[in-house]
């Protein structure tokens, strides 16, 4: 799994911890009843129709999944309330989990549903919706979407309204609404709108927080912690980006039960910053000391490449399940480096925070590798592959290996299994081919051998060494085609291929 794709995925998987909607198996169709002002999109008609608008948010959906059930009358709604904006605001919907419409999927880096994106521009420019999910709070956020990204300030009230409480105001500072500086702050606001609130002013009097005093263009973060605001004079949009995403993260994020803490622990967790968490039972013995020795570390290392932040373990349940830890870890200080590594320091004192992370910095830690048991017995055709047997059974095996990396709620790996039982099968009387599989949610995959970036994926290694990644047909005969075609040459016995079962 590539660097940006697993800070996605790390993402995604927390905001399916925050909000209880896990897609399950249902027998009423997801989008029963989306039958009215919805567009419905397909491989087919999917191209021409996103070409023809400015603005169209697509929904991509799967239709067993509970959650896109809850969204479709929501949804729905949304739309019909929308057709009578000025211009209308089209919302359309495209199964995702149709084997026609995989590559759109693929394309648009669908890994949790439903996922909303809003295209623009013909769809020349791409953006995750990050909104909420019912009805009139989607036709309030699309209104604004479709309004200009930054709004001219004219009034310290007019300030005071946009900033609100524990929210973040980017303001551009201007003596007047034209040139290069000015249209590059415009580039940003659109760029970052589903973000960020944007405005611009003429007068640095009407702001409540910096100096009023401005000789030049200027764009001012005002923000509800830390230091309160933050300037920058460089207008150059991707260093005008990276301003925005430090200056607009505290030193130290809080992740507890306060949903106003939530969008920063969003963005926490969608920085490609190495991750320093520290997990603490905010009732317990010595908190405020753990607090300030963290805090100072954080200041510390600002700008070093690693962010920061402490969780109640009250709250961050659901991440700890993720990641395979349990509540007598702590206090525990883990931290994910942006290559996938991660480090483990449990049960910890506040006097050990800032020497271990010292030891981090100097590459003195071993990694944490997150692993199920290796089975006791492994008799299956299938073999079952762990973290810890990795390396033993796939590349020091001395074997030709089809490795299947699969979720076990993944539908499409529902359907790949009885095909790979029955390639097994086929290959049970040579020695020198293996048919296994890991389980990708509860097993560390090294990011350096392999690229996983959705289930099911396979890959070949053969028994010189040669790595492989299978993307063909999920048929017997073409797995068993491609195995042959690619191993080693021993001895080969010819596999039985008498099933042809598709997935």
């Amino acid at each position: 799994m590539n660097i940006d794709s697993e800070f996605k995925l790390w993402a995604t998987l927390f905001l399916c911890m925050l909000v209880p909607f896990l897609c399950n198996a249902g027998l009423v169709s997801a989008e029963e009843g989306e039958h009215v002002r919805v567009l419905t999109l397909d491989h087919s008609n999917f191209t021409d129709i996103v070409s023809k608008h400015n603005f169209i948010v697509v929904k991509f959906y799967a239709p067993w999944c509970n959650f896109s059930m809850k969204l479709a009358p929501e949804y729905e709604k949304a739309a019909s309330i929308l057709s009578s904006h000025d211009p209308p605001v089209i919302l359309a919907k495209i199964d995702a989990n149709d084997e026609a419409n995989e590559a759109l999927a693929d394309k648009f880096d669908i890994r949790a549903f439903p996922t909303l994106k809003i295209l623009r521009n013909g769809g020349k420019n791409i953006q995750e919706y990050k909104g909420p999910h019912e009805a009139d709070r989607i036709v309030a956020y699309m209104k604004k979407q479709v309004a200009p990204a930054s709004v001219e300030i004219k009034s310290v009230e007019h300030a005071a309204s946009l900033i609100g409480e524990n929210k973040i105001l980017i303001v551009g500072i201007f003596p007047q609404f034209s040139g290069e500086e000015f249209d590059n702050f415009t580039a940003l606001a659109e760029n970052l709108r589903f973000d960020y609130k944007f405005g611009h002013t003429l007068d640095a009097k009407l702001l409540p927080k910096g100096g009023s005093s401005v000789d030049r263009p200027t764009v001012r973060l005002i923000k509800p912690f830390d230091e309160l605001f933050v300037d920058f004079q460089d207008f150059n949009v991707d260093a005008l980006e990276k301003f925005v995403e430090e200056a607009s993260l505290p030193i130290v994020t809080l992740f507890n039960k306060d949903p106003s803490n939530h969008p920063f622990v969003i963005k926490f967790f969608n920085s490609p910053n190495a991750k320093a968490m520290l997990f603490l039972n905010f009732t317990g013995d010595h908190v405020d000391s753990f607090k300030t020795k963290f805090h100072d570390v954080a200041l510390h290392n600002k700008g070093k490449g690693i962010s920061f932040l402490i969780a109640d373990v009250e709250a961050s349940q659901g991440p700890l399940e993720y990641f395979g830890f349990e509540d007598d870890l702590v206090p525990l200080l883990f931290i994910l480096k942006n290559d996938g590594q991660k480090y483990l320091k449990p049960n910890m004192k506040p006097e050990h925070i800032a020497p271990w992370l010292k030891q981090y910095a100097d590459g003195n830690l071993k990694p944490f590798i997150k692993s199920q048991p290796i089975p006791e017995t492994n008799i299956e055709p299938v073999k079952v592959v762990v973290a810890e047997s990795l390396h033993d059974m796939v590349f020091n095996s001395g074997k030709n290996v089809l490795l299947e990396f699969y979720a076990p709620w993944c539908g499409l790996c529902k359907k790949l299994a009885p095909i790979l039982e029955e390639v097994a099968v086929s290959f049970e009387n040579d020695t020198d081919v293996l048919i296994a599989k890991l389980d990708a949610t509860e097993n560390d995959i090294p990011s350096d051998n392999f690229e996983v970036q959705g289930y099911p994926t396979l890959y070949f290694k053969s028994t010189s060494g040669i790595l492989l990644k299978y993307d063909g047909n999920k048929t017997k005969e073409e797995i068993i085609d491609f195995i042959q075609k690619n191993r080693d040459q021993t001895v080969q016995v010819q596999p039985d291929m008498t099933v042809n079962d598709e997935l």
